[in-house]
């Protein structure tokens, strides 16, 4: 299976250091957005066409993966 995280790059350089997908300027929060909003994978890639299905599925894997080393802690 491919490594999805491969496909996401956060050069500096790019939207201020924000992850993206690579080769492009699309950032993962807008993919991530877009699913939020009711957007599936086949239909981002039709609005995005420099994008495939596996990019979506890193965006999203990457977006995991962040939010499982988020720690929270607690308010008092």
């Amino acid at each position: 299976m491919e490594d999805y995280l491969d496909r996401i790059e956060v050069d500096v350089r790019k939207l201020g250091g924000k992850p993206v997908i690579k080769g492009t300027r699309i950032p993962v929060s807008l993919i991530v957005e877009l699913v939020a909003g009711g957007m599936r994978p086949e239909e981002i890639v039709k609005e995005y066409p420099e994008l495939t299905p596996d990019d979506v599925k890193a965006a999203l894997t990457y977006a995991a993966k962040l939010l499982e080393k988020e720690v929270i802690l607690p308010v008092e």
